[in-house]
């Protein structure tokens, strides 16, 4: 097929166009090539692929600069493309200009460490620059790749370039074939990270371990691991292994901070990350990532003011940097000036911007115009800001109504009757949950005013557990959890309850009791009470629209995925009102709800009505909650920092012109949140 002045009829078209370029780059047919490149991309004129063929044709013609030029414009779209800095490192080697293109060689290798024609050519420049120690590098690089089987390679590659689906069904079908690999298995460990499937890389890089030791690049894979999977305490044991070997790695080190902050030891991180910013060049990214890191810990410190100075040079290091801004921006308290307004518009409307940086800017400017009170325009950068977030999501909300109704089928009434004296006995546990943005930071911060009362972080102990109940490779399609309870034993479940109880002690100093402020765990309530049947448990509730569209403008650092669409989140909310009624007739008084205006209303009274239920005495301290100094990693750590405040209430009627499709969705959720 050949595409002329008729644009081709649809994305199978383009393809076919594609594969056909791409062989006419094989036959050596530039000219060709290089016409029917420029022809597609007046269809397609971001595609990466014709670019990338473009600039090779370009290339081979002799036309470098128009070849450099065409991978500039690769590099605005795509600039994670680890071949874009291959063919960008063959161009300056045409020119002969040797440092250019080994600083595009490295950038491409960065990326993709499976190019083994770029660390070839980086191999020889090395030599011929007589830089003995990267040629060295190089060279085994070089050596690897020569030992590593091709459908590795191809299948690495596709990786790197986000082709997930593609490079995991290559090495699916090549460990079937092959059995245990060390490379291939790391490559599916990688690729289940890139998916979130934490908990099968973590079994994957376990057991390729146990296979190669001392393979340093398999051990961070592992350490990075343990630390998304919040194993704090063992990642750091991963990392100081490797940090004997070499101490002065800056990346170790950066990880070695991230997970001593994970443990909830801020001074610690701040120290950490401080020491690696000493040994990093100041005006390198990293720079400004640790800026923000050391920010993040000082707000949650409770250091406001300077934590603003770092986040201030996180921006100048990066001035799109739509973190920094955000979390400015997050702080609740922090207004930005006339003149920050006009920067943030600027970098969010710069086409060089990153989708990252974009919609953080667009959240920042949507907290900045609404502190101005100009609602409108707040509203439409707040809905900016979520369909860009919800577009690059994999969230599938029929699977948490799946859950749900998997709980009422399995975790019945009768069934906890017949399980009576299931669990560890431990009263130590309170957990508070519900929907984000319903006020649970506030409850955390009475309680943990309270003498007898730790405030620890939003554990991720139990969705762990639910994790390994799933089993590994689980089908999400059909779930092993909740119906494997049913066949589990006292002594199984006794075991989940002090396998919790031994992993958090490492979040606590000492006191009686420990909060537990994780969410989400309202859709495991069921088992919470079966491993732990004397804690107690909380249900911080709001009423729908301000909860809800307390999430639309709330950019979450991680998970949280159904906030960002109004019909995601209708749904969410409804559905725990669904689930919440069904743990209320299960376990009746099993669970206190708190409901947020109540406590705004009432704080005595309401703060009484919940250490009753705690089982603890009055203190006065719990009514002065925002003088207790602790550690606060969510989004509201400043506001419960202050006396409590009615104006936070209603704050949603300010967009309520704008909030009509929102109370359509919610339904009868708008009266039934009091039921």
């Amino acid at each position: 097929m050949t595409v002329t002045s008729q644009p081709a009829a649809g994305p199978v078209s383009v393809e076919l166009e594609v594969q056909r370029i791409r062989g006419l780059v094989q036959a050596r047919r530039f000219g060709e090539a290089v016409a029917a490149a420029g022809t597609l991309l007046t269809l397609v004129p971001e595609n990466r692929d014709v670019l990338y063929l473009l600039a090779i044709g370009q290339r081979h013609m002799g036309r470098t600069s128009d070849a450099l030029a065409t991978l500039a414009n690769m590099e605005r779209h795509h600039p994670g493309a680890s071949r874009l800095y291959q063919e960008r490192g063959h161009c300056y080697v045409a020119l002969k200009d040797a440092p250019h293109a080994i600083e595009a060689y490295d950038r491409a290798v960065r990326i993709n460490p499976a190019l083994p024609d770029a660390w070839g050519m980086l191999e020889r420049l090395h030599n011929m620059a007589g830089n003995e120690e990267q040629r060295r590098v190089a060279t085994a690089h070089v050596a690897k790749l020569r030992s590593v089987p091709p459908e590795v390679i191809t299948a690495t590659g596709l990786f790197c370039e986000g082709e997930l689906s593609a490079s995991e069904k290559l090495i699916r079908a090549f460990l079937l074939r092959n059995g245990d690999h060390v490379e291939a298995m790391r490559l599916l460990a990688r690729i289940g990270v890139a998916r979130e499937v934490l908990d099968d890389a973590e079994i994957l890089l376990a057991a390729a371990l146990k296979m190669a030791p001392d393979y340093i690049e398999l051990r961070r894979d592992y350490a990075c691991v343990l630390l998304d999977r919040h194993k704090h305490a063992e990642s750091i044991a991963q990392l100081d292994g490797l940090l004997q070997r070499d101490p002065k790695s800056i990346d170790y080190r950066t990880l070695r901070a991230t997970a001593t902050v994970g443990l909830g030891d801020h001074e610690g991180g701040i120290r950490g990350f401080a020491d690696v910013l000493a040994d990093t060049d100041p005006k390198s990214r990293l720079a400004a990532d640790l800026h923000l890191s050391i920010a993040h810990s000082l707000k949650t410190l409770g250091r406001g003011t300077e934590s603003i100075v770092e986040y201030r040079k996180a921006i100048e290091v990066r001035p799109n940097f739509g973190d920094a801004y955000w979390s400015l921006a997050n702080l609740k308290t922090y207004r930005f000036s006339a003149e920050e307004i006009n920067q943030l518009e600027a970098a969010e409307a710069d086409p060089a911007t990153a989708l990252n940086d974009r919609y953080h800017l667009c959240f920042a400017l949507g907290k900045a115009h609404e502190d101005r009170k100009a609602y409108e325009l707040s509203f439409r950068f707040y809905e900016r800001g979520n369909a860009m977030k919800r577009a690059e999501s994999r969230y599938r909300a029929e699977l948490l109504e799946q859950n749900t109704a998997n709980q009422k089928r399995f975790c019945t009434r009768d069934f906890f009757a017949q399980r009576s004296g299931y669990g560890a006995s431990s009263r130590e546990p309170i957990f508070i949950l519900g929907m984000p943005r319903a006020g649970s930071t506030l409850l955390e911060q009475i309680l943990a005013s309270h003498s007898q009362v730790e405030g620890t972080q939003e554990l991720a102990d139990v969705p762990r557990t639910v994790l390994d109940l799933q089993g590994y490779n689980p089908d999400l399609n059909n779930p092993r959890y909740p119906g494997c309870l049913v066949s589990m034993s006292v002594d199984e479940v006794r075991a989940l309850g002090e396998k919790y109880l031994a992993d958090t002690k490492v979040y606590r100093s000492g006191n009686p009791y420990f909060i537990d402020k994780m969410p989400n765990n309202f859709r495991h309530i069921g088992l919470i009470h079966l491993m732990l049947p004397n804690a107690k448990i909380i249900d911080a509730r709001r009423e729908p629209m301000a909860c809800c569209f307390g999430n639309l403008k709330q950019l979450y650092a991680r998970g949280q995925e159904f906030a960002y669409s109004v019909d995601d989140i209708a749904r969410y909310y409804r559905t725990y009102l669904e689930l919440m009624e069904h743990w209320d007739a299960a376990l009746p008084g099993r669970v206190l709800r708190v409901y947020h205006e109540d406590v705004v209303d009432d704080l005595e009274k309401s703060v009484r009505r919940i250490l009753d239920y705690c089982e603890l005495p009055f203190e006065p301290a719990c009514l002065e909650f925002h003088r207790t100094e602790r550690s606060i990693r969510t989004a509201s750590s400043e506001q419960v920092r202050q006396p409590i405040f009615r104006e936070g209430l209603d704050q949603w009627r300010n967009y309520e012109p704008w909030l009509g499709p929102l109370k359509d969705a919610l339904g009868d959720a708008l009266v039934r949140y009091r039921s």
